[in-house]
């Protein structure tokens, strides 16, 4: 900043000003202040800037997997959010393991973050209690935390599947299978919670061989799909938990001889081309949504923790609409 001072001909408090965007300073004077930093490469060190406000000017958002597509919308919302607050977003992916998440949301305490946004792969939290009490603003998305209190952003993801299924069975549909995550994950539970509201407002009994729940990986996906289709009474119609499993399920019901109806929750790609009915949530809207709450709190808004919950929209384009075999 001396150097920059002394190549504008001003004093170091102007180049303060001018780096900070502070009032104060003609136009001409601003323009040299400018022209000598450009000339001379000169750098806003902000370690120095973190030691005297104690703020980082970054959050970090812990993802469950960065190369999810339903991610990167949400992603991008919270970092156009950050960039409008003058913030840096440093993000990472847990791959759906409690342990890589503490690792890497603590990770992120530890550089000094302002906030943190957490989509949590784990049903306990108390470990970032501390941090929260040093300053540490948090929020957690897509799924509550696990035994502390925070602000939660969701989708309705129980109303979101209770429609999806409703859907199938006002196309004629009795016997439909749930095909969802693993059943420790909130949003499955949810989905599988609002599958059973969905038959149990028709008067329709579940078999138990119609509901599987597990991993997102193709070959269970594809397993759990070909095992609800075979047998005498096979499901006429599937109501897939996600978008990895509605995009299997797509590929085994391509060689299937006979047309089953299917709903997914998520959008996927090229849905409309193909002509899949979804339960579409708003990721963008998760993630801006979040991010806003987070700056809330950041800019000193001290409210009790609250819980949002999202609209979901069922968007009908084909295959929820098929009607089972006569």
């Amino acid at each position: 900043m001396k150097d920059v001072a002394a190549r504008a001909g001003v004093g170091l408090k102007t180049v303060s000003r001018v780096v900070n965007g502070e009032p104060g300073v003609t136009p001409d004077t601003e323009r040299r202040v400018q022209e000598a930093i450009e000339s001379l490469g000169f750098r806003r060190n902000d370690s120095a800037r973190v030691l005297r406000k104690g703020r980082t000017a970054s959050i970090g958002l812990v993802l469950e997997d960065l190369a999810d597509p339903f991610y990167g919308p949400l992603s991008r919302a919270v970092e156009e959010v950050a960039r409008a607050h003058g913030a840096l977003l440093i993000n990472g992916s847990s791959a759906e393991d409690p342990e890589r998440e503490q690792e890497l949301a603590l990770a992120l305490c530890a550089r000094r973050v302002d906030g943190l946004i957490v989509i949590p792969a784990g049903d306990d939290h108390r470990y970032l209690e501390p941090e929260m009490k040093a300053g540490v603003a948090t929020v957690f998305v897509d799924r509550p935390p696990g035994r502390i209190e925070a602000d939660v952003v969701l989708s309705d993801s129980f109303g979101g599947a209770r429609a999806g299924v409703a859907h199938l069975i006002a196309h004629g549909h009795r016997r439909i299978a749930f095909i969802g995550d693993q059943p420790r994950i909130h949003t499955a539970v949810e989905r599988l919670r609002g599958y059973r509201a969905a038959m149990e407002d028709a008067g329709l009994v579940i078999d138990d061989s119609w509901v599987a729940l597990g991993s997102t990986a193709p070959e269970r996906v594809k397993e759990a799909v070909k095992s609800v289709l075979a047998g005498p009474e096979p499901v006429t119609a599937i109501f897939a938990g996600n978008n990895r499993v509605t995009v299997t399920a797509v590929r085994v019901l391509a060689g299937h001889d006979q047309r089953v109806a299917l709903v997914g929750f998520d959008d996927i790609e090229l849905a409309d081309l193909l002509g899949i009915t979804v339960i579409a949530q708003d990721a963008a809207a998760l993630g801006r949504t979040a991010a806003e709450r987070l700056f809330r709190r950041l800019d000193g808004v001290n409210d009790e923790p609250s819980q949002v919950a999202l609209e979901t929209v069922l968007v009908p384009r084909g295959s929820g609409e098929i009607p089972p075999p006569s």
